[in-house]
């Protein structure tokens, strides 16, 4: 059997308690400097269209966190359901929001009550119905069997142990014939046992990476068909706080494939 078919042992509760301390500084400290870009730096790094940004409320573009842009790999359309695991600030569900349309529903999950919080502020001030904010994890999704049209995910899978959980509730979400579009990580060189031990590592966007292959065949087994992925750029040099994402060859990637 291969590591990926097993979870990495690390204190589940200690990881998602630094997890949540991480992000919730997010939230409030958007400026404080983190050892991954943030905010209107990340989203031109990213390539998110100027004009999104620019409507987006200035708290969830300053908040806005990710390793990719979702919607590059793939058009959604008016009267589309998404689902954004690891929503964050909003940034990507209140754009989802906008895509979609009235007739279209988002619905934002995340585990961090200050992100949620923030995010549902970001919705009420730009003045959208149709998104809605959950309490969940990924790997056990507050959402519908067959609800969503297309599951989205922004450097969220990656803080995941249990990748083949989260994904298979991906899987759940989703209609016959629906897509992923998360972006994430991949790294050029594995991560050791006893580094992935390392909380401090798992919070750094090092530790839960995995190879390109190895994210391909965990998708494909979690159900997913016609599975591409497209790699990106080095999305933490430069970042205010150094970070060993270097030292693992570690870019920015995109996973599309469909149910």
């Amino acid at each position: 059997m291969t590591e990926i078919l097993h979870p990495p042992t690390v204190d589940l509760d200690a990881l998602r308690a630094s997890i949540r301390a991480e992000y919730a500084a997010v939230a409030s400290q958007p400026d404080r400097g983190f050892h991954f870009h943030t905010g209107y730096r990340l989203a031109a790094i990213l390539g998110y269209p100027q004009e999104w940004i620019e409507w987006l409320p200035r708290g969830a573009a300053l908040s806005m966190a990710g390793t990719g842009n979702p919607f590059a790999l793939g058009d959604i359309g008016q009267g589309e359901r998404v689902v954004d695991c690891g929503s964050g600030a909003g940034a990507d569900a209140l754009i989802a929001a906008r895509l979609v349309g009235p007739a279209g529903s988002v619905i934002g999950i995340d585990m961090t009550p200050e992100m949620l919080a923030t995010a549902r502020s970001n919705a009420a001030q730009a003045g959208l119905a149709n998104v809605e904010f959950r309490e969940g994890l990924l790997e056990s999704l507050p959402v519908d069997t067959g609800w969503a049209d297309v599951v989205i995910s922004n450097g969220v899978l990656n803080l995941v142990p249990d990748k083949a959980a989260a994904l298979a509730e991906m899987h759940r979400v989703l209609r016959p014939g629906g897509r992923l579009q998360a972006a994430d990580i991949v790294l050029e060189r594995s991560v050791s046992s006893t580094s992935k031990q390392d909380v401090s590592l798992w919070t750094g966007c090092i530790a839960g990476g995995l190879l390109a292959d190895e994210l391909v065949a965990l998708v494909s087994g979690a159900g997913f068909h016609d599975v591409e992925l497209v790699r990106g750029g080095d999305v933490f040099a430069g970042a205010p706080q150094a970070s060993s994402a270097a030292d693992f060859g570690t870019r920015g990637a995109g996973i599309r494939a469909r149910r």
